[in-house]
């Protein structure tokens, strides 16, 4: 039996995110809810919503977009490009963009390290520093 792509997104994810503590939900009780619940080291919590996809264009329910308009901080969209073989990170709250624009958008972050960078500075007030915390 083959891993489902999202699944193996995941295995991925887990296993080059070590500082992350990750819980995944899997909830049929609550459409629209991401499949990601990350805790990182600066005691912040936030949403991944895992995408795979074969082409430009990522397919989101209605359910996903109102999540992500309700709920726009600290929730973010991993999408994994199959034909690129590259993933990228984008925040929530650009869902409407992202659907419309696809993988042209400009992401928060590319390639794997870099999003577990991002996620993992998320609180600090030097996040948008080239400085890591306590360099100067």
């Amino acid at each position: 039996m083959s891993v489902k792509p999202e699944r193996k997104l995941w295995h991925e994810v887990k296993k080059s995110t070590p500082k992350i503590s990750w819980t995944r939900i899997e909830n049929s009780g609550s459409f629209g809810t991401p499949d990601l619940l990350g805790y990182n080291h600066r005691g912040i919590f936030f949403t991944v919503e895992l995408k795979v996809t074969k082409t430009n264009k990522i397919r989101f329910s209605p359910h996903q977009f109102a999540f992500h308009v309700k709920h726009p901080e600290n929730t973010f969209i991993l999408v994994k490009s199959l034909s690129l073989n590259l993933v990228k990170l984008y925040e929530g709250k650009d869902i409407m963009e992202l659907d419309a624009c696809g993988l042209k958008l400009e992401p928060c972050a590319q390639g794997l390290e870099a999003c577990y960078l991002h996620l993992e500075r998320l609180g600090s007030y030097r996040m948008n520093s080239l400085f890591p915390d306590g360099f100067e």
